[in-house]
């Protein structure tokens, strides 16, 4: 009897040694999977630096740090003074090019083709005088009457009235024919370069005041009034509303378990029971190890994929670089 108690002893002994070093996993036995799934990581918020698309000179500021600011809202304005003169300018220039295409197209007007006729009809009246006076020179010069002189004068005469006769004739069907189509197109070139200088101006005047592009919170303040600023220097620097994204890791073991599109329920420290809705938006496909900012002892060394979630309808509490818990739905993950 006493043997059989130690033999009993022995054998329950020898299982609870074999239960402990992994004996049921050796034959198979495996205990039920744990379903749920919890990943740890920080929110992560966009900021944008915003500056003007000109220089010039801050006149106002109208917003400071800690502001909450609605899209399109004036942040701050520069002097605009010297981008209204070259809006009027531009203009002006664009106003006389196009008076001068629709003249091209328009034609001569009626008075000057008629001022055109009557200057032709006078040359032709100075070229047949011309020829009278030749006529009676020839008739005169072999009875001696008149010098050679004379008659050589009475020839000149004749063959200038005769050439301006020909140039009026021609400015006459130049000036019936009206504008070449080669001016007209020329002229249509140029008053859309001085349309497009125009449009370039009224876009500079229009950046002389900056507007906010999105929902958000003021960060910094950079520049103050009366300061000079360049396109490329920073004026204030703002905290989007939107989006809200949490940045995670997940352990390659866990990598099938996920996939983009899957729901899961953020929450905070500071409202834990008041989770929000989150969707995994972005699963890295290159592995990395585990960042300073989340490694334990015992993840020190893993590979693990970064996961973007966004956050949807995210609150004021949610705030950059806050630690939160990022929960999945058993069901979900049971599926995987």
């Amino acid at each position: 009897m006493k043997k059989l108690a130690i033999l009993i002893l022995l054998l329950a002994t020898a299982g609870g040694a074999a239960w402990w070093f992994g004996l049921p996993a050796k034959f198979g036995w495996q205990a039920a999977e744990r379903k749920d799934f919890v990943l740890y990581g920080n929110v992560d918020i966009r900021q944008v630096s915003l500056g003007f698309r000109v220089n010039g000179r801050l006149s106002d500021l109208t917003a400071d740090e800690g502001d909450v600011i609605k899209a399109g809202t004036v942040l701050a304005k520069l002097d605009a003074r010297p981008y209204d003169y070259a809006v009027r300018s531009a203009e002006a220039n664009v106003a006389a090019l196009r008076a001068t295409l629709d003249k091209l197209k328009a034609g001569p007007r009626p008075t000057e083709i008629a001022q055109t006729r009557a200057a032709y009809n006078a040359s032709l009246a100075d070229l047949q005088n011309a020829e009278l006076e030749l006529e009676r020179a020839q008739q005169l010069r072999p009875r001696g009457t008149i010098s050679q002189a004379a008659f050589d004068q009475a020839v000149a005469a004749k063959a200038m009235a005769a050439a301006r006769a020909e140039s009026g004739r021609e400015a006459l069907k130049l000036i019936e024919e009206g504008s070449r189509v080669e001016d007209i197109t020329a002229a249509a070139a140029q008053l859309q370069a001085a349309e497009a200088t125009l449009a370039s101006a009224q876009t500079s005047l229009e950046d002389t005041e900056l507007r906010a592009p999105n929902d958000g919170i003021i960060l910094s303040r950079v520049r103050e009034t009366g300061a000079i600023v360049a396109p490329a220097d920073i004026v204030f620097v703002l905290s989007l509303a939107e989006p809200v994204w949490v940045r995670t890791y997940v352990s390659e073991p866990d990598l099938g378990r996920i996939h983009p599109g899957m729901k899961v329920k953020v929450s905070s420290d500071t409202r834990p029971n008041d989770a929000y809705d989150g969707t995994i938006g972005f699963i890295s496909p290159v592995a990395e190890f585990t960042p300073k900012s989340v490694e334990t002892p015992e993840l020190r060394t893993d590979l693990v994929y970064r996961l973007r979630i966004v956050v949807d309808k995210p609150g004021e509490d949610l705030r950059q670089g806050m630690p939160v818990t990022v929960r999945f739905a058993s069901q979900q993950v049971a599926a995987q």
